[in-house]
This record gives structure tokens, sequence and C-alpha cells, in this order.
């Protein structure tokens, strides 16, 4: 294996691959390594519509191999370690990849461990379901079509997740579905969150919470999910404000875990004190190492995790690398617009679009605050076509 490449890009998700394929626009291919083990890519925005019975779930899952740029180098195996003071990787079968300019992609770490009880409850399909990986999240669909009344809990912890909406956005769903099955005049829907409120953006929050009050979904927040005893179908909060814990009865939960920076990257110079990669939240650039980028989830940027919001990234990483290259000042930046398409029922999404400073940056000529049937169109169909022939191939 060549073990030298001009410019290494470690991840082949969303933003790996779309930093690539605009990468080849003006570098020679041969010149590029992605280190990418997986043999699959998932669209994950679309999980929330399959757990909600709206795709099945293999609508979100292409081979991995179709979106490698024709000529960039795919290392089929993991990192298993970044020494960026050597500009190498180490991989996991031991060998030692050199690079001249690193782009660090890995996503997120999904921590299923943090919830007591979590794996085991997930083993026993016992009224337990989460979205977050392609292997469970047909299973919100069993258990949402099945449910016959009772308490469905709805959950989000304190840390930062993939696209900060989607633990509300299956309990919309499931409330929509529950009222066309007939069991939702006796069913109880909680969600509980350990963030402080529904939304970080104020106008989308408020068009949130009237969402919530005219579905009666009750609302509980700085609660975070410590612990799931599946047998007694009790799920056990932590409440962030005073420490104490609270015991709540089910008979569904879908629960979204703890996610934080991947292992390797917390365990490396690249990470600020938080384990995301740090690096200038304008330029994408790592505060320490000039000849290392990053961007999307496992990036420091103070912005929700989205791929909308890499979208926007991943032109910044690719303009400001080349000028590195060519000893050019970066002036490319990133102003921290991201995008959560909040799906609020079965036709109808709520679409925030919105930038660092918490302002809305809205694409379209009408209030996006409001729900409306042509942006639930555009998330269904019309962004899985975008992302696939158009994000992934470098066009935006």
């Amino acid at each position: 294996m060549q073990s030298h490449y001009p410019v290494v890009i470690a991840g082949g998700g969303t933003a790996g691959l779309t930093v690539a394929a605009q990468l080849v626009d003006t570098l020679d291919p041969s010149r590029i390594a992605i280190v990418e083990p997986s043999t699959h890519h998932f669209y994950q925005p679309l999980w929330t519509l399959v757990g909600g019975g709206v795709f099945p779930k293999e609508e979100s899952r292409r081979d991995q191999a179709d979106y490698i740029p024709t000529g960039v180098a795919w290392i089929k195996e993991y990192v298993s370690a970044f020494e960026p003071d050597q500009n190498r990787l180490i991989l996991k079968n031991g060998d030692i990849l050199t690079y001249e300019y690193l782009v660090v992609a890995l996503g997120i770490q999904i921590d299923w461990d943090r919830v007591k009880g979590l794996r085991a409850a997930l083993a026993e399909r016992n009224g337990v379901c989460s979205n977050y990986s392609y292997e469970t999240v047909d299973r919100t669909w069993e258990n949402i079509r099945s449910f016959k009344g009772g308490v469905a809990l709805f959950t989000q912890p304190s840390t930062p997740v993939k696209c900060g909406g989607a633990p509300q956005k299956i309990a919309y769903l499931a409330d929509d579905y529950f009222r066309r099955s007939g069991v939702r005049n006796n069913t109880t829907i909680k969600f509980f969150s350990g963030m402080g409120s529904i939304f970080s953006v104020k106008k989308y929050a408020d068009s949130l919470m009237s969402v919530c009050r005219r579905k009666g979904i009750e609302t509980y927040f700085q609660h975070e999910l410590v612990e799931i005893n599946h047998r007694q179908k009790e799920a056990v909060f932590k409440n962030l404000t005073n420490g104490e814990h609270v015991t709540v009865r089910y008979d569904m939960i879908h629960v979204t875990p703890p996610m934080s920076s991947p292992d390797v990257i917390k365990q490396s110079t690249l990470a600020a004190p938080t384990g995301w990669v740090e690096v200038d939240q304008f330029s994408l650039q790592h505060t320490r190492y000039p000849n290392v980028f990053a961007l999307g989830d496992c990036s420091s940027l103070p912005t929700s995790k989205t791929g909308a919001a890499i979208r926007k990234q991943a032109p910044v990483v690719v303009q400001n690398l080349l000028a590195a290259m060519e000893g050019r000042p970066l002036d490319a930046v990133y102003d921290g617009y991201t995008s959560c398409p909040l799906v609020t029922g079965y036709g109808s999404l709520i679409l925030a679009e919105f930038d660092y400073k918490l302002t809305p940056k809205e694409s379209f000529p009408f209030d996006q605050s409001k729900e409306r049937y042509s942006m639930y169109a555009l998330k269904a169909y019309g962004l899985p076509a975008m992302y696939w022939n158009g994000m992934l191939r470098g066009r935006l």
C-alpha cells in the first residue's frame, strides 16, 4: 500500500465524500486518499421517516464504492491514532499513513453504553427503540404501528446529537399515527430533553412549543435519560437542575442516545478540551496545526451537526485547503449556517435555517416557522435526491 498522500481525508461519510468530490475538480485524484472502513453509505436524515413508516430503511443505504471519486485511493481501514506532530495516521491494521494536509471528517460517536441497560433493552425488543442505527431504525416503526395505548416516551440527551431536532420529530410522527390508528385518546406522550429548551432559535422554538401544546405532548427539559429497566418498563431520568433521579413508567420509549466526539479524536492532540477537533470556526483550519482542517460532526464548530451545515462547510474547507497548499491567504469564511427540517407530522414540516448568531437565514420567501406540506415534500423527496446526485458528487 502507498503510505504517503499529499491530502488524506479521515472519514468517508457525508463530510469526507463531499470534500473529496470537490477537491478532485482541482487536484489530481491520485494525490488524495480517503480512510473509511465502511462498505455502505447511509443517508441518515431519512431515518426519522423510516422510523415513522414512510420509507423502508433500504432507501437510505447505498454502496460506498459508488461515491468514492474516481482515481481517489480508498483505504478501507479504521484510524486508530492521529499523530499530527509527525503528519501521520496509525491505522487499525498497524499501517502508517503520512500526509502533507489532513482533513478530519470522522463524524460523531454514539455512546449507547452511557445509558445503563440501553443495549440490553434494544436487544429484547420490549417497547424500546431508536432511530440512531440502521440495525434498529425499523424497530421504531414496529413499535409505533403496534402501539395500543399507554405511555410513550421520547428522549433527547444534553450532548450534541446528529440533527438537534430529530429527537422530537419522531414524537410528532408518533402522535400523528396514534391519532390515525385510534389510540391517541388513551395515550400519554412525554418528551424528555436534557436541553434547556425545545430549540436553540426562539422563532422556531415558539412554533415547536405551539405544536407540542396542540398535540398534547408533555415536555420536560433538563431531564437526562440515565437508565432503562426494560423488564419493569421503567426509565430513569436525572434532573440536571437539582441532580435528583426521576423514574417514569412507559409502554414504549424512543431513545436518542448520548453522543460525543470519536474516542480516537478525544485521545489525540487534535482535540479541544471538549473532545472535538479544535478548528477556527470561520476558516475551519485547526487552531494549532495549520495543515489540518476539519468539518462536520467531529469538529468544534458551535453550530448544529447537520448535513446542511456540511454542505456549506465543505466549500470553505476545499477553498482554504487549496489556498494553504499554494501559500495564499485563507479567505473563505463559514458563517455557521445550518438547517433543521423539523417534521411535525405526516405532510407537515417547519424548516429551520440559521447561523452562528442564531439568526434565521431562510431560503424561501415565506415564514419557514409555519408548518407546510411543501417543506415536508422537500425533506422527503427533494433533499435525498440532491444528496445522492448532487452533494456527494461535488455539485452543490
